[in-house]
């Protein structure tokens, strides 16, 4: 007896297998993240490079390479992610009337995301805003296309904002990322941060961003005059379930 095994792909590694999601017949009923990656760069030899590096999200929760997952489980393959744009919508965490992590493919105007941290309280409001630069590295980019894993990059925002709430308790965060087009000079994404004073909201600001361009499933494509590409995590091994500060990440 077979078990079909449904696996979904995004951004670049979706292109290069040249389709969304792929079905397996395989024996097992369960096998680790690391036996799936295997059975995968085998039967996919030509990719084998890009899947070495991808992780597997299960139910929508990055998986280990030793973590069991079942083929009845909720399965996608992901490439390194890249931060930077805005979006979407998730439920509220009882903070005011307005969602505070947002994954949507409108444009984002940066004053309402402040208005959903501002406290009466709070002396400092803060927000990071990422645009669409024209020239990187002495290509110029034409414009940018973002890709989500959307139901699990609204939950890893979320996670981002408890994460700074228990480390700066009392810190208001707001994030909105953008999917699809972005042209130059566009806003892509909004952190804003709000707290008694503002050293927190630098701090939570700057780990706010670094944490989202390290775990959440969120991939740019690059349109240049002559080519395309898509950027993922450019700073060591991406791990996307280590903490921050064993991770590093790189700057906006």
């Amino acid at each position: 007896m077979t078990n079909i095994w449904t696996i979904s792909l995004f951004a670049g590694l979706a292109e290069r297998l040249g389709t969304r999601a792929i079905q397996q017949d395989w024996e097992d009923s369960r096998l680790t993240a690391g036996q799936i990656k295997q059975k995968l760069a085998a039967q996919y030899p030509e990719h084998a490079d890009i899947l070495s590096v991808c992780f597997l999200a299960q139910n929508q929760s990055y998986a280990g390479d030793d973590t069991l997952v079942s083929s009845s489980d909720e399965l996608a393959l992901l490439p390194p992610v890249s931060g930077g744009s805005d979006g979407g919508t998730i439920a509220d965490d009882g903070i005011g009337e307005e969602p505070r992590y947002v994954i949507t493919e409108s444009d984002i105007d940066v004053n309402s995301i402040l208005a959903k941290v501002y406290h009466p309280d709070h002396g400092a409001a803060i927000a990071f805003v990422g645009t669409t630069r024209e020239w990187t590295a002495g290509q110029r980019t034409v414009t940018l296309e973002y890709e989500a894993y959307i139901p699990m990059a609204e939950s890893a925002l979320a996670q981002i904002g408890e994460e700074i709430s228990a480390r700066w308790p009392g810190t208001l965060c707001a994030i909105s990322h953008r999917i699809g087009t972005v042209g130059i000079g566009q806003i892509s994404v909004v952190i804003a941060i709000s707290s008694s004073h503002r050293a927190a909201s630098y701090e939570a600001s700057r780990y706010a961003i670094e944490r989202l361009k390290q775990k959440v499933p969120i991939w740019k494509k690059e349109i240049y005059e002559d080519g395309t590409e898509w950027k993922g995590h450019q700073l060591g091994p991406w791990n996307p379930i280590a903490s921050l500060d064993g991770a590093g990440g790189e700057e906006q």
